[in-house]
C-alpha cells in the first residue's frame, strides 16, 4: 500500500471510540489523532494524574475536541465490570474499541488483585473480560471495529503455556511477554470467526507499532523501579537511534486498523521497514501459533472461565 498517514484517516465525527492505555504513549497518539479527526474519545488509565494530564494536553492541542477520562484497571477484573458497568449507562453504543494498554517484562513475577501473571492479567485478560462486556454496546455501534495490540514478539519464543498460563514455575519476562501478545492477536482473529458465525457485526483486527519510545521500553522493564539496567534496557540504548521510531509514527499500524477503508476483518498490520522495527505502514507478519484455530477457540474457553465474563450464544440474536 502507498504511504499512509493520519492525513489519511477519514472523518470520524460522530463515532464513539473507547482507548485503553490512553495516557500515554501509543495510546495518546491514538487518542489524538482521532480526536483531529472529530471521533468523541473516551482516553481511559488507571493514574488519575496522567490522565488528567493527557486530557488537557489532548484538548489544548485539537481545539473543541469531544474528549473525556475514566478510570479503568485492567488488572482488575473488578475495575473492568465497573468501567463497563458506568459506561453503558451514560452511552449505547462504541464505534470503536482499542484495546492498547499494556505492561513489558518486569524483570520478577507479578500478579494482578486477581492472581493473573501481570502480563497476561493486564494485556490480555483484562481486555478479553473489557471487549466480552462492552460486547452489547459494540454491537449497537456503526461499522464498529475491535483492534488489539500485539507485537512482533508474538512469534518468538511464542506460545500459550496452557499447563501453567501463569508462569507460577519458572518465571521468564520475554517468554510471558511473547505469550499475552500471542493471546491478543490470537483474540482479535477468534472474535472476528465468531462475530461472523455469531451475526455479531463487528471487524476484528490487529495490529503492532514496530519498535516505538514510549514509557513501555524506558520504564516498563524495571516497572519504575531504580537499580542497575538490564541487558535489555542496554540493547535498546545501542539499538534505538537505528531502528526506533516515534510513539506517534508508532500509533500509525494502530490507527489504520482502526479507520482505514482497506482494513481487512482479521488482518494485521505494523511497520514495514528492517524486522518490522520502523517504517510504513503494512501488513504485518502472522506467526504459526497465531494461525492456529485449534489454540485460539481453546484460549477463548481458558479466559472465558478465568475471567468469568459469558459471551453469547450461538444464535445471531444471543
Amino acid at each position: 500500500m502507498s504511504t499512509w498517514t493520519t492525513h489519511d484517516i477519514p472523518p470520524q465525527h460522530g463515532r464513539k471510540v473507547v482507548i485503553t492505555g490512553a495516557t500515554g504513549g501509543l495510546g495518546y497518539e491514538t487518542a489524538l489523532a482521532l480526536a483531529r479527526a472529530g471521533a468523541d474519545v473516551l482516553m481511559t488509565g488507571r493514574n488519575a494524574a496522567k490522565g488528567r494530564d493527557a486530557l488537557s494536553r489532548v484538548q489544548a492541542a485539537v481545539s473543541g475536541a469531544t474528549v473525556r477520562y475514566a478510570h479503568l484497571d485492567l488488572a482488575d477484573l473488578a475495575s473492568v465490570e465497573a468501567f463497563a458497568g458506568q459506561l453503558a449507562g451514560q452511552q449505547d453504543a462504541i464505534d470503536l474499541l482499542v484495546n492498547n494498554a499494556g505492561v513489558m517484562t518486569p524483570p520478577t513475577r507479578h500478579e494482578t488483585v486477581d492472581g493473573f501473571e501481570l502480563q497476561f492479567g493486564t494485556n490480555y485478560l483484562g481486555h478479553f473480560a473489557l471487549t466480552g462486556r462492552l460486547l452489547p454496546m459494540l454491537r449497537k455501534g456503526r461499522q464498529t471495529r475491535v483492534v488489539n495490540l500485539s507485537s512482533g514478539a508474538h512469534r518468538i519464543q511464542a506460545a500459550i503455556h496452557f499447563d501453567d498460563p501463569q508462569w507460577r514455575q519458572g518465571y521468564r519476562p520475554w517468554a510471558a511477554y511473547a505469550q499475552s501478545k500471542l493471546a491478543m492477536i490470537l483474540f482479535a482473529f477468534e472474535l472476528q470467526r465468531r462475530s461472523d458465525a455469531r451475526g455479531w457485526g463487528l471487524l476484528s483486527n490487529a495490529a503492532h507499532p514496530g519498535y516505538a519510545l514510549t514509557d513501555l521500553q524506558t520504564s516498563g522493564p524495571r516497572m519504575g523501579r531504580g537499580g542497575r539496567p538490564s541487558p535489555f534496557d542496554r540493547l535498546g540504548w545501542l539499538i534505538a537511534p537505528v531502528l526506533a521510531q516515534s510513539a506517534a509514527q508508532g500509533a500509525l499500524p494502530t490507527l489504520f486498523a482502526a479507520t482505514a477503508p482497506d482494513a481487512r476483518p482479521g488482518g494485521y498490520y505494523g511497520p514495514q521497514g528492517l524486522f518490522e522495527m520502523k517504517g510504513e505502514v503494512g501488513e504485518a507478519r502472522i506467526g504459526k501459533q497465531a494461525r492456529d484455530k485449534a489454540v485460539a477457540a481453546r484460549l477463548w474457553d481458558v479466559s472465558r472461565d478465568l475471567t468469568g465474563v459469558s459471551w453469547p450464544s450461538l444464535s445471531p440474536a444471543g
